[in-house]
């Protein structure tokens, strides 16, 4: 077992409004994101499926040119490949699961994150 502690994490600031912590296990990579009202994460895919958890806030997902809002304990799954964007309509705070391991997040492959 390994246990981890988010508030041993710095927040890594990825733009203005976007921060991010993430860990990786053998399979999957959890992260926080504290998304600032009014950021935008761009239109982009991966082949990783992914579910992104609403802690607080509320923000606007587009998933496969469908628009959902999701607030605070709303759970959207995105699957493999998908085109799919966030804007933040509060300061929101969500935890995403990927699986596989963000690898490309380990390679610095992380540009449509960063502004």
């Amino acid at each position: 077992m390994t246990l981890f502690k988010y508030e041993d994490v710095n927040w890594e600031k990825l733009g203005e409004l976007i921060y991010r912590k993430h860990m990786h296990g053998s399979r999957l990579t959890i992260a926080q994101f504290k998304l600032l009202k009014g950021s935008v994460v761009n239109a982009h895919s991966h082949t990783h499926e992914q579910v992104s958890i609403v802690i607080s806030g509320k923000l606007r997902f587009v998933v496969n040119n469908e628009t959902y809002i999701a607030g605070s304990g709303d759970v959207v799954y995105i699957p493999p490949n998908a085109v799919h964007g966030v804007e933040a309509l509060e300061d929101s705070l969500i935890v995403d699961v990927y699986s596989p391991i963000r690898d490309d997040w380990l390679r610095g492959e992380d540009k449509y994150l960063r502004s």
